[in-house]
């Protein structure tokens, strides 16, 4: 079990202490990490006393200790799942190979990318909900964003220490640019478009952490099979935080869902607008536009970027170890969708090719579980409605389906037509306004705002009434 320092000034499981060299670089972006934090972290929070889970070690059980904590001195650090005895790489041209401590350097370019890439989605979604708190459902859900907020944060020192440790110059001056690109800034935008998208009500930060998060998962699931191990082991220390984040996606889009069920029942209507809650009708265009614009962040169906970072070994397939085949691919197909006189289409192409694809498939499988959830909740109230994920060709920007517009049923469609019918698919601005008309803040302990149910449980054995966020 690797037990965390916290005597050190940056708390760590990497022994820092023994490299002088990289203790330093790193104690100098400290500085400018927390001066981010002040400036782009959650607004008016500083003082706020906020109930958090803080590791103690990377073990899979009891890794968390919790108690309040302002955030300002939460304990950020340099946190890396136990070296895996005589790990292999799995995958790719180098599997059977004991797995890489050091960057090779036939790869370094492609390594540093995907570093900098994921490690940049991590302040972008900080930056994203900055404002947030100022409108809280719940005491509750108010603690749930602040620590959503500062696992982000952590997982941006992950990516930190990778680019400080093993990539020389270049990775400080790429850590410096992590800090220095905001989401949404018009000269110096967030590396992905969906974390350049503002999150400026809570229904679209539990889809945020739905949806965005979800694809965290598996990004990161992938390169947890990376055959270079400091990242493998980054990012399996990462995935037992990301996991709270998608609990408070889907839990938090459930407890809408669940709201707005009771109102229908109880009104005989889903028009339950007028009656303080956000119509099922509602919640179904925040799908639509938030699974839509995830989508993307997969890349292309054919990709030859995703193919050589597999075949080199950098990184692999959700649950690679558990998929049956030579983890090669050199002889495999995969169907992937096309488009052909005017119908999406599947077709075959090599499986090296169609990495991305594969894990936009597992990707969706999964998404559609938690909606199947949501819907045993309408069903339960009696409800006659259901919520759907769109078509994989609706509203997307990278890719097969980018120069062409689809209804949501995945039937190609004209420009035109697509923007006659846009403003009812996915949120317009009266939609919006209406949601944020909601968003008045709640901080009482216990209390909850009328558009939301309360949650089953409490955190860590607390009541819900429990004052979990003190307000200073």
């Amino acid at each position: 079990m690797s037990t965390i320092d916290y005597s050190e000034k940056i708390p760590n499981n990497v022994n820092l202490s023994e490299d002088r060299r990289l203790q330093r670089a790193l104690e100098k972006w400290q500085p400018a990490f927390l001066g981010w934090w002040d400036q782009m972290g959650p607004e008016s929070s500083s003082n706020h006393e906020v109930f958090l889970r803080t590791a103690i070690d990377v073990s899979a059980k009891g890794w968390a200790h919790f108690d309040m904590v302002k955030m300002p001195d939460y304990r950020w650090g340099i946190f890396l799942a136990d070296k895996e005895k005589d790990r292999k790489i799995g995958f790719g041209n180098h599997m059977g190979q004991d797995v890489w401590q050091e960057v090779p350097g036939e790869y370094r370019s492609e390594l540093r990318r995907l570093i900098v890439t994921q490690g940049d989605t991590e302040p972008a979604s900080v930056e994203q909900q900055r404002y947030l708190g100022l409108s809280c459902p719940s005491n509750y859900d108010l603690r749930s964003l602040f620590q959503v907020n500062v696992e982000e944060g952590r997982h941006l020192w992950a990516m930190v220490y990778l680019l400080h440790a093993y990539f020389g110059r270049d990775g400080r001056e790429e850590a410096e640019e992590m800090l220095l690109r905001h989401s949404g800034d018009v000269d110096k935008p967030r590396i992905l478009e969906a974390f350049n998208v503002p999150t400026e009500d809570w229904l679209s930060f539990f889809m945020f952490t739905f949806f965005q998060d979800r694809d965290g998962k598996f990004q990161l699931t992938s390169l947890a099979e990376s055959g270079f191990d400091p990242l493998s082991r980054s990012c399996r220390f990462m995935l037992t935080e990301e996991a709270h984040h998608m609990f408070v996606g889907e839990s938090g889009v459930g407890r809408v869902v669940e709201r707005s069920a009771q109102l229908s029942a109880e009104h005989d209507t889903l028009e339950v607008g007028r009656h303080g809650g956000i119509p099922l009708a509602m919640i179904q265009k925040w799908i639509n536009f938030h699974f839509s614009i995830c989508l993307d962040l997969f890349g292309q169906e054919k990709s030859t970027n995703a193919a050589n970072f597999y075949s080199m070994g950098l990184k692999g397939r959700y649950n690679e170890n558990k998929i049956e085949d030579d983890h090669l691919l050199n002889n495999d197909g995969f169907l992937v969708p096309d488009l052909q006189n005017g119908k999406v289409i599947m077709s075959e192409i090599s499986a090296l090719t169609a990495i991305n694809e594969r894990l936009r498939n597992d990707y969706r499988d999964d998404c559609q579980k938690g909606v199947d959830r949501w819907n045993r909740i309408i069903e339960k109230a009696n409800v006659d409605f259901k919520l759907t994920l769109p078509h994989i060709a609706f509203n997307r920007n990278i890719g097969t389906f980018q120069d062409n517009d689809f209804d949501l049923e995945g039937n190609l469609i004209s420009a035109e037509e697509f923007a006659a019918n846009k403003d009812t698919w996915m949120p317009n601005s009266k939609d919006r306004e209406f949601v944020k008309s909601l968003m008045q803040r709640v901080v009482e302990p216990g209390k909850m705002a009328g558009w939301i149910a309360p949650p089953s449980r409490g955190i860590q054995g607390k009541d819900i009434e429990y004052e979990y966020v003190i307000l200073q």
